[in-house]
């Protein structure tokens, strides 16, 4: 969401921002929505106020035997309350209007974001660990995991295609990850553990910004609610329509959930394996932050996601989003990519972001600055610590054996009850 004042200062400094993300000019088409709407704004407050006139000069007017002034007093005001349900009904269908542009445009970039149209451009920051050496070709975890117990066919049978049954060793150790990302993040890292309700109602969606951009991803239920494609989605709306002392941040919240995707915008991607799923797990890392300290809260968390990987012996790199690649509702993203040796690419496996005051600003999100009578918008942090299905496809890929086994990491020992080794069943 944005502040219509910003546009109103300066419209070209506005158009200048969003074209870095490809969009056409809109200020202009904003500001005459905008003018529209208080000029009817202002004909109803003197509307209002003429008829309270009115109303109170009638009763002077009888009290004096004036019944001719009286009379066409009575005139008026009936006239102008015959006016304002249309002048009322005008105002609304505008505010309307204006919201509805307002909450389809996408974030401002922070200035430090690096041009570029799409992920070829992303700007390479570090790198972690060596890529494994084998003595022999690596394979895909799509080849490596079903006799390990990650079952396409029956997840398929049951549930349609990108559902996965998890088997034995195979879902202890998908298990084991979850409980290993949110013990790290609530023991080491402060955050507040949260387990929240998994539906939504649409005012959710539109308040962290899923909707009304990324609607067809997103699964509905009978009734309209909608499923989580991110934890992020109920964590950040935890803090709607709330007003915060400056001395409540920051906040830091995570949860363990499942999240659900319809996959709308990926058609035809990854539709084999473990990458790209209808249902996954993630850990969810939210931060509210005042601005002065928000970028420091980034660089905290995206290092939160980094030591996970390294405590798993992952070899990764941290990638700058360029503007071309940027989700709509972030001014700022800094991606980890997992090496997948079978595949013998990088992979996302965490997506770590500066909202801004976007979010706030469509949930109504407030603090008070110390000593201010006047609120202001704080700045909404998220990222994964990590994506649980992806980390999983990692630790296959990168920890697979010649014999078709996989090594458990040492750092998921204490999770595993003894299993150190998936093998093969037979």
């Amino acid at each position: 969401m944005h502040d219509i004042r910003l546009i109103r200062d300066d419209p070209d400094a506005f158009d200048a921002a969003l074209a870095r993300r490809g969009v056409e000019p809109v200020a202009q088409a904003i500001l005459a929505l905008d003018e529209e709407r208080r000029a009817v704004a202002t004909n109803l407050q003197e509307a209002q106020s003429r008829r309270n006139d009115a109303s109170k000069t009638i009763g002077a007017a009888m009290g004096k035997g004036d019944t001719e002034t009286a009379e066409a007093l009575k005139t008026e005001v009936a006239e102008i309350k015959l006016l304002m349900p249309a002048l009322e009904e005008r105002e609304r269908e505008l505010a309307e209007q204006l919201n509805d542009v307002l909450l389809a445009l996408p974030n401002l970039l922070d200035p430090s974001v690096p041009d570029g149209d799409s992920e070829d451009d992303n700007v390479f920051l570090r790198e972690w660990g060596e890529k494994p050496q084998f003595d022999f070709a690596p394979q895909e975890h799509a080849d490596i995991a079903p006799p390990l117990g990650m079952d396409f066919e029956t997840g398929a049978k049951i549930s349609g295609a990108r559902f996965t049954f998890l088997r034995g060793d195979m879902a202890r150790l998908h298990r084991a990850l979850g409980q290993f990302m949110i013990d790290t993040n609530t023991r080491e890292y402060g955050f507040i553990e949260c387990n929240p309700p998994l539906l939504i109602n649409e005012a959710a969606g539109y308040g962290t910004g899923q909707l009304p951009k990324f609607a067809e991803d997103l699964f509905r239920t009978t009734d309209n609610r909608l499923l989580i494609s991110t934890s992020e989605m109920v964590l950040g709306n935890s803090f709607r329509e709330q007003l915060f002392a400056e001395s409540d941040f920051p906040m830091r919240l995570t949860a363990l959930t499942p999240c659900f995707r319809s996959e709308a915008g990926a058609a035809g991607r990854d539709t084999r394996g473990f990458i790209r799923q209808h249902q996954f797990e993630k850990v969810e890392m939210i931060v509210a932050a005042l601005p002065q300290y928000a970028s420091a809260e980034h660089e905290r968390i995206t290092g939160i996601a980094e030591k996970l990987l390294q405590s798993l012996g992952l070899h990764h790199r941290v990638m700058a989003l360029c503007a071309g690649d940027m989700g709509a509702t972030m001014m700022k993203t800094y991606d980890l990519e997992v090496w997948l040796p079978g595949q013998q690419a990088y992979r996302e496996i965490s997506s770590c972001s500066d909202g801004g005051t976007y979010q706030p600003r469509r949930m109504n999100a407030r603090y008070r600055p110390e000593g201010s009578k006047k609120s202001e918008y704080f700045h909404l942090l998220n990222g994964s610590g990590l994506a649980v299905g992806r980390t999983l496809v990692a630790i296959i890929e990168n920890y697979q054996q010649a014999d078709g086994s996989v090594i458990v990491p040492d750092a998921l020992h204490p999770y595993m009850g003894g299993v150190t080794k998936l093998e093969p069943a037979g």
